[in-house]
């Protein structure tokens, strides 16, 4: 009788052992999905403005956030575009560079940067103050007017 005690307690002790580490790597997976996540620019993300147009750099008591990303995953990389509200207003941006580390050899920045543009695709800004990645010349087509006010790139 003694012996079959200790089994069933030993199976016991067995399935909830089992339980708990199944639940607890449940947990740091995800964990681990939500931070990889929250370095790129998705919904509510906020960003800086690196041009010198006059709406991105006069002070406001709130800083300019992502309110839409215009493409299927809702998560922008370099060279997507966005909406952003900022100082009261909707304005469309453009991501050049983000903190979410990227594929092999390309940047990763300290901070979400993003320049203003028109409905057209032409930028607000005459120059751009940070660096931007090379890889935006790789789709010129779409970008040639933001690469032409760029100064530096890396």
């Amino acid at each position: 009788m003694l012996c079959r005690v200790g089994y069933q307690m030993a199976l016991l002790n067995r399935q909830v052992g089992l339980s708990l580490t199944h639940l607890s790597t449940t947990v740091i997976q995800r964990q681990f999905s939500i931070t990889g996540a929250c370095r790129a620019i998705q919904k509510l993300t906020r960003v800086r403005v690196v041009d010198n147009s006059a709406l991105g750099n006069t002070p406001y008591h709130r800083p300019p956030k992502c309110i839409h990303v215009y493409n299927k995953t809702g998560v922008g990389k370099v060279g997507d575009k966005i909406l952003l509200a900022i100082k009261g207003e909707k304005k469309k941006a453009l991501i050049v560079g983000h903190k979410m580390p990227g594929p092999t050899m390309t940047p990763r920045f300290d901070s979400n940067n993003v320049v203003l543009i028109e409905d057209n695709g032409n930028p607000i800004g005459t120059r751009i103050r940070t660096p931007i990645p090379y890889t935006l010349r790789r789709r010129e087509g779409e970008f040639s007017k933001v690469l032409a006010i760029a100064r530096n790139f890396v």
